[in-house]
């Protein structure tokens, strides 16, 4: 049976470095166990998914964000396999439809002052009667918080929890925000 172990390396980051791109897996080269070549992260991805492992992770259930900093894969919930990944993408879609932007506005109107993120997910949780794990409720309702704070609507107070590469890459963990109120 030949192996499939898909390693990346970091290559040097420059200063003036886009983030978006460092985040999405860009300043890597890629290599298989099995010596495919592998040019790009899409490449990489290509051969992940053909050998049954994830395309987010590589396989290895960890992400190396920006050096030095590594969490477990969510998208296969850190198991490196393929099928898990793909049961989470229909998960993700289903929360899509099921958490909308007014479901989540409405739920945001109940506070009257600050509120967290893990607040605003655990009452659409509960108002959906979805039990923990069911949907990626967390993630979704983050994006549409985001969204709001990018409209107007919300202000975010927290400062992050962590800075991976300066201020241009940082990580919150549960942020704050309050709702912007006509005055």
């Amino acid at each position: 049976m030949t192996s499939h172990t898909i390693t990346a390396q970091w290559q040097e980051i420059p200063d003036d470095a886009d983030d978006v791109v460092l985040v999405q897996g860009g300043f890597r080269s890629f290599r298989c166990a099995c010596a495919k070549p592998l040019p790009d992260r899409v490449a990489a991805e290509l051969h992940a998914m053909e050998t049954g492992q994830c395309s987010a992770c590589l396989g290895s259930a960890d992400q190396e964000i920006v050096p030095g900093f590594v969490r477990r894969c969510a998208a296969c919930a850190a198991t490196g396999k393929r099928d898990v990944q793909l049961v989470w993408e229909v998960a993700q879609s289903e929360a899509e439809q099921l958490i909308t932007s007014a479901l989540v506005r409405d739920t945001v109107a109940r506070f009257e002052g600050p509120f967290r993120l893990s607040e605003v997910a655990d009452l659409i949780r509960l108002e959906l009667g979805l039990p923990v794990g069911r949907l990626p409720v967390g993630p979704r309702v983050r994006d549409l918080l985001r969204a709001m704070e990018a409209g107007g609507e919300l202000v975010m107070l927290s400062a992050p929890d962590e800075l991976l590469r300066g201020t241009s890459v940082v990580l919150y963990r549960d942020p704050q925000w309050q709702r912007i109120t006509d005055a």
